[in-house]
């Protein structure tokens, strides 16, 4: 038996064991399974290697940096943004993949317009590596809102209406929202979010946050995080089962 999983904590509405479950039994599959890893602490990722079997692993909040250690190889992206979200094991050896790259990359170029050339990247974890990534990639510019202090990162107290308004991408990589604290939502002064603004959010479960339900009531394009997590979901399985 082959076996896949998923680590982080907590892991109560986990999207993946039912997507793969069901990805198996489409592709009539009977030697693999995917479990759910829900550790406390990164430290129990020793315990989850010792499964016979296990072929792969996603990595979710709040340890896609805090793996890194754990890595006997890493991938271009890996080593680019220190962060990582998929591991492939081959023999004992971890070799560590962003596939948050790929996904988000994907999702948001749907929607994206020429006039999204400036950027808030919400929240400094681990998702916000991938996202910071693909911006670059894309030539778009970004500053960091985060209620973490640091050198280049601004509080949320401090994106004022005039830096709202000449950033009219703004991506919600932080767990406000989510499910089930539905109540939450970045401080942020929306009442100067328009028409030409684009809010994503990480965020998949709800559907539609408050964060992407403020904007969406002034006119802003919105998109959630279930397309940006197919996306990435495919990616791992197309390197977990790659030849080499």
């Amino acid at each position: 038996m082959r076996i896949f999983g998923l680590i982080g904590f907590p892991l109560s509405h986990s999207f993946s064991q039912k997507y793969f479950t069901e990805k198996f039994r489409q592709l009539g599959i009977t030697d693999c399974r995917y479990d759910l890893y829900p550790i406390e602490d990164i430290a129990e990722l020793r315990t989850v290697l010792r499964n016979p079997g296990l072929c792969g692993l996603n990595v979710t909040i709040p340890y896609k940096q805090a793996v890194l250690p754990f890595l006997h190889e890493k991938d271009a992206v890996v080593a680019a943004i220190d962060a990582c979200n998929c591991i492939r094991i081959v023999d004992g050896v971890l070799r560590g993949y962003n596939t948050d790259t790929v996904g988000f990359e994907a999702s948001l170029v749907r929607k994206l317009q020429p006039h999204h050339d400036r950027a808030l990247i919400l929240g400094t974890g681990g998702a916000s590596k991938a996202v910071e990534y693909v911006l670059r990639k894309l030539g778009i510019d970004y500053l960091y809102v985060s209620r973490n202090v640091g050198y280049g990162v601004l509080r949320y107290e401090e994106v004022t209406a005039d830096i709202l308004r000449r950033h009219k991408l703004v991506i919600n990589t932080t767990p406000l929202g989510m499910y089930p604290k539905v109540d939450e939502c970045p401080s942020l002064p929306y009442e100067v979010i328009g028409p030409e603004h684009f809010l994503f959010d990480l965020v998949y479960n709800p559907a539609r946050t408050l964060f992407l339900r403020r904007g969406e009531e002034r006119g802003a394009l919105v998109e959630n995080g279930y397309d940006m997590l197919i996306g990435q979901a495919e990616e791992s399985w197309r390197i977990w089962t790659a030849s080499s």
